[in-house]
This record gives C-alpha cells, sequence and structure tokens, in this order.
C-alpha cells in the first residue's frame, strides 16, 4: 500500500506487469499484418497506455500513425448513457486499418460508439486494444481484441484513470482504499 495524496492506495498491477503486458500485446498485433494502421487514442485515461503501446509497435516492427479523441458519455436517470464526439480526429480511415486504444472496456458504450464511427467512416477493420476489461460491467456484447488485464469489480487509478483528475500521473493501477470522492 501507498500513500497518495492522503489516499491510502493498494497496487492492482505494478508498473513492471503492465509493461510486461504491453509488450505481448504489441507482439500479438504485431502478428497480424496491418494495412496503413492507424492508432486512435481515446483521451483522457488511455494516453499513457497508448503511448506505451505505440512505442511497443513501434519495438515490434510496426510504425503507425497515431491519432486522438476524445468521447463524453453522458444521460440521464433511466435514459441509455449517450456518447457525444468532444475532439475528432483529422486522418480519413477509408481502407485503413484502425486500432482504437483506451484505459478501460467497462460497459462498452464507449468503445462501441467509437468502433462502429470508424467503420461508419470507411475504415477496412477496426481492433480494440485496452489496458484493463471490466466484464463484469458489460452491457451488450462486445469484445476487445488484445487485453491487458482482467480487471476485478474496483474503481480503479493510475497510468493515465484518474478520479477528479487525480492519480492519473501513478505508474502502476491501484485501488483507493476510503471514500475516493473526497479529492
Amino acid at each position: 500500500m501507498e500513500v497518495v495524496r492522503g489516499k491510502n492506495i493498494d497496487v492492482l498491477f505494478s508498473d513492471t506487469e503492465i509493461q510486461e503486458k504491453i509488450d505481448l500485446i504489441a507482439a500479438a498485433i504485431a502478428k497480424n499484418p496491418k494495412n496503413d494502421l492507424l492508432v486512435v487514442a481515446i483521451l483522457k485515461g488511455s494516453f499513457i497506455f497508448a503511448a506505451d503501446l505505440v512505442r511497443a509497435l513501434y519495438r515490434a516492427g510496426l510504425a503507425p500513425e497515431v491519432e486522438f479523441i476524445t468521447l463524453s458519455s453522458y444521460g440521464t436517470g433511466t435514459e441509455g448513457k449517450q456518447v457525444k464526439i468532444i475532439k475528432d480526429i483529422d486522418s480519413d480511415v477509408t481502407g485503413r486499418d484502425v486500432l482504437i486504444i483506451d484505459d478501460i472496456l467497462e460497459s462498452g458504450n464507449t468503445l462501441r460508439f467509437a468502433r462502429d464511427l470508424m467503420f461508419e467512416r470507411g475504415a477496412k477493420d477496426v481492433g480494440l486494444a485496452v489496458l484493463l476489461d471490466k466484464e463484469s460491467k458489460r452491457k451488450g456484447e462486445l469484445t476487445a481484441d488484445y487485453v491487458g488485464f482482467i480487471c476485478p469489480d474496483y474503481f480503479v487509478v493510475g497510468y493515465g484513470m484518474d478520479v477528479a483528475y487525480a492519480f492519473r500521473e501513478l505508474p502502476y493501477v491501484g485501488i483507493v482504499k476510503g471514500d475516493a470522492e473526497d479529492q
């Protein structure tokens, strides 16, 4: 356990474990040759995972173009969550292989929206890579092509993921002990 900003944080996945998984994911991606690969990282939570994965892809012999998209999920009461584009990519995806990177796959709403959007825009293939897969939270059918870890049903922070804009900088994925909302 580590104390960060007055909060006790238990390490769930260490920085060493994460880097080993990223290398395995990159090797698996490199086994399937891609046509003009475009990596689309979903901001904000995936930025550290995406940066490390892109560098691992380079070491595995791939040199993808990299783009960023910012999406927001919103909803009220019993309404289903809608996904809105806050910042879009600039590249044309027509005929390209796209790899969407996100930090965590939970309900699947955001990743489903992003994948469908790329296909609607003419992508040849769209793969999904996530650091964490929280299967217990899934709503509907969606499976990531590349998964770092199956995540237990905890609220996690670190390695790009935050609570109230805090803890993104941690080099590991951790569980905040106590009231995480008191940030």
